[in-house]
C-alpha cells in the first residue's frame, strides 16, 4: 500500500497531539495527584487539589480582603494580614501543611534547621521558575542559578566588602543630610510637623544607591526609580495570576507598557554607563563602586569572570530595585516602632549623642552602636523585607524526616518563623531589642532562626550596604529630631514586593534643641 505524504503528515500530527495531550494531562492532573499522595502519606495536610488553579483564587481573594482595611491597633502580630492564606492554612492544618500554587504543591517548611539546609543546598533547591514577565522587570544575580550565578556573585562580592563601604559613607551622609534638611524646613515655623516619612525614605534609598553604587545623583537616577516602580506595579498582578505560556507576547495594553518601560530604563542606565566609560577613556581614575567593578570586568576581555554589557545593565537594574526596597522598608518600620516605643528611641539617642555628639558619625563608630544595632535587628525580625522564600526541589531529596519529590515547591515563611513563640519565647511578637544583647545565637536559644537577609551562599549580597545605610540614617535623624506616631497613622503592613506600610507612615517630627 502506497504511503502518501498526507498520511505521514496526519500520523505525525496525531503523534504530536497525543504527546502534547499527555504532557498537559501530566502537568494539570497526574503529577499533582501523585505529589499530593506522597505528601499526605507523610502526614502533610492541605486542601484537595483543584484542577489547574489549586489555591490561587482563594489566596488572591483573602489577600484583597486583608488589604481592604487597616489593623485595629499597632500590633506586630500582622501575620494574618500580610500572609492571610498561609495563616489560614496553618491554622486549619497545622505546620505540617501544603498549599497549591496552581498545579504544584508548596510544602511548608518551618523548622529552622531544615530551612538552613535548604538555603545551603543551592543546587538541589533553586529559585522557582518565574513568570517570564518578571524577567523583564528584574533579572541579574537574584534570579540566576548554577555557574552563571557563581560567576556574577564572585564578580560582585568585592563591591560590597566592608572596606568599600567606608568609601561610600560620604555618599550615604550627603543623601541623608539632604532629606533631614528638607524635614528641617518643614518643621521650621512651629518646631514640629506631621510628615509622611515613607516617600522621603523611598527617595533617600534611591539617592544613596545612585550616589554610592553608580556615582550619580537622585536627579539622574530618580527617573529610573520612577520607571522601575511603575513597571513593578504593572507586573505584580500578572505574576500572581496563573501563567499562560506565551501570554507575554500578546500585545495587551499592560504588556506593551511593561516592554516600553524596559526600553526606557535600559536606555537611561546605558547613559550612566557610557558617561562613566567616557570619563575613564578621558583619563579619570576608575571608581571602586558597583558600576566601577562591573565595567572593569566588562572591559577586561581576559578576565575569567567577565560579563557582557547587557549583563552589566541587568545587574544595575536589579540593584536599583532590591537595594532601594530593602533599606527603605527597614527604616520606615524602625521609625514607626521607635515612634511607639519612646523608651527605646531615647536609649538609642543617648547612645548616639554619647558616641558622636552633634558631629557626623564615622564608619568605626557606627559599627560600635550596640543599642542601634539591636533595634535594627529586632525591626528586621518583626518586619523582614521579604516575608517568605520559595524554592523548587530539583531532584528527589530528604530533609530531616521529610521526603520531597522533584518538582514540588518548598515554602518558607520567614515572618512566621521569626515570630514563632516556640523558638523566640512567649514575647516573640513584642518589640524587645534587648533580646539581641548577647548576640543572635542567644536570642534564638541556639536555633539560629533569623532569616531577614536569607541564609547560606545566597545570603543577600547587599546586607552590609543596607545595614550601614540604615545605621547612618537613623543616627542623623536621632541627632536632629524626636518623633511620635501621628494619630492619623493606620497600621497596615502589606507585601508589595517587600513588606511596606500600605497607607504610608505619618510621623510627628519635633526639632531637638541642643
Amino acid at each position: 500500500m502506497e504511503i502518501t505524504l498526507s498520511s505521514i503528515v496526519i500520523s505525525l500530527a496525531c503523534v504530536l497531539v497525543v504527546t502534547l495531550s499527555w504532557s498537559v494531562l501530566k502537568w494539570v492532573w497526574f503529577n499533582p495527584k501523585r505529589w499530593e499522595r506522597i505528601l499526605r502519606e507523610q502526614g502533610f495536610q492541605g486542601n484537595p487539589y483543584r484542577l489547574l488553579y489549586g489555591d490561587s483564587k482563594d489566596k488572591a481573594r483573602m489577600t484583597m480582603e486583608a488589604r481592604s482595611k487597616p489593623m485595629s491597633e499597632l500590633s506586630n502580630d500582622h501575620f494574618p494580614r500580610t500572609q492571610p492564606f498561609y495563616h489560614h492554612t496553618v491554622k486549619n492544618y497545622g505546620k505540617r501543611c501544603f498549599m497549591w500554587n496552581g498545579p504544584i504543591p508548596m510544602v511548608n517548611i518551618s523548622e529552622p534547621e531544615a530551612m538552613r539546609e535548604i538555603f545551603t543546598k543551592i543546587n538541589e533547591f533553586q529559585k522557582p521558575q518565574v513568570n517570564p514577565i518578571l524577567k523583564v522587570v528584574a533579572t541579574g544575580l537574584v534570579l540566576l542559578e548554577g555557574d552563571k550565578w557563581a560567576k556574577h556573585r564572585k564578580l560582585l562580592n568585592p563591591a560590597f566588602h566592608m572596606e568599600k563601604l567606608k568609601f561610600m559613607l560620604p555618599a550615604f551622609s550627603a543623601s541623608t543630610t539632604e532629606m533631614i534638611n528638607t524635614w528641617d524646613e518643614m518643621v521650621s515655623e512651629t518646631g514640629s510637623c506631621e510628615v509622611d516619612v515613607w516617600p522621603h525614605l523611598h527617595k533617600l534609598s534611591a539617592d544613596v544607591i545612585s550616589r554610592a553604587a553608580f556615582g550619580s545623583s537622585y536627579e539622574e537616577g530618580g527617573r529610573i526609580f520612577e520607571l522601575i516602580t511603575e513597571q513593578l506595579k504593572l507586573a505584580v498582578p500578572i505574576i500572581n495570576q496563573l501563567y499562560i505560556p506565551g501570554w507575554r507576547y500578546v500585545p495587551t495594553k499592560v504588556n506593551k507598557r511593561i516592554m516600553q518601560l524596559d526600553k526606557e530604563i535600559k536606555s537611561l542606565l546605558m547613559e550612566i554607563i557610557k558617561k562613566r566609560e567616557n570619563a575613564i577613556k578621558a583619563g579619570a581614575k576608575p571608581k571602586d563602586d558597583l558600576l566601577g567593578v562591573l565595567l572593569e570586568s566588562n572591559a577586561n576581555k581576559n578576565h575569567k569572570i567577565a560579563i557582557s554589557l547587557e549583563e552589566v545593565v541587568d545587574e544595575c537594574k536589579i540593584f536599583y530595585l532590591a537595594g532601594q526596597e530593602t533599606t527603605s522598608t527597614l527604616l520606615v518600620w524602625t521609625l514607626i516602632l521607635l515612634g511607639k516605643h519612646q523608651d527605646w528611641q531615647q536609649r538609642a539617642r543617648e547612645e548616639v549623642l554619647n558616641a558622636f555628639g552633634d558631629k557626623a558619625p564615622d564608619f568605626h563608630g557606627l559599627n560600635q552602636l550596640k543599642t542601634v544595632n539591636m533595634i535594627l535587628q529586632e525591626v528586621l525580625r518583626l518586619y523582614p523585607p521579604p516575608t517568605e522564600a520559595n524554592r523548587t526541589v530539583c531532584k528527589d531529596i530528604k530533609v530531616g524526616d521529610i521526603f520531597l519529590p522533584a518538582g514540588v515547591l518548598v515554602h518558607m515563611s520567614l515572618l512566621h518563623v521569626q515570630q514563632d513563640e516556640s523558638i523566640w519565647g512567649s514575647d516573640a511578637k513584642e518589640f524587645k531589642p534587648d533580646r539581641f544583647s548577647q548576640g543572635m545565637s542567644k536570642a534564638t536559644n541556639g536555633k539560629m532562626s533569623f532569616f531577614a537577609f536569607g541564609w547560606g551562599p545566597r545570603i543577600c549580597i547587599g546586607s552590609n550596604f543596607a545595614m550601614t545605610e540604615a545605621r547612618l540614617a537613623l543616627v542623623l535623624i536621632l541627632q536632629r529630631f524626636s518623633f511620635d506616631i501621628s494619630p492619623s497613622y493606620a497600621h497596615a503592613p502589606a507585601v508589595m514586593a517587600t513588606l511596606q506600610p500600605q497607607f504610608g507612615a505619618p510621623i510627628i517630627l519635633k526639632r531637638l534643641s541642643h
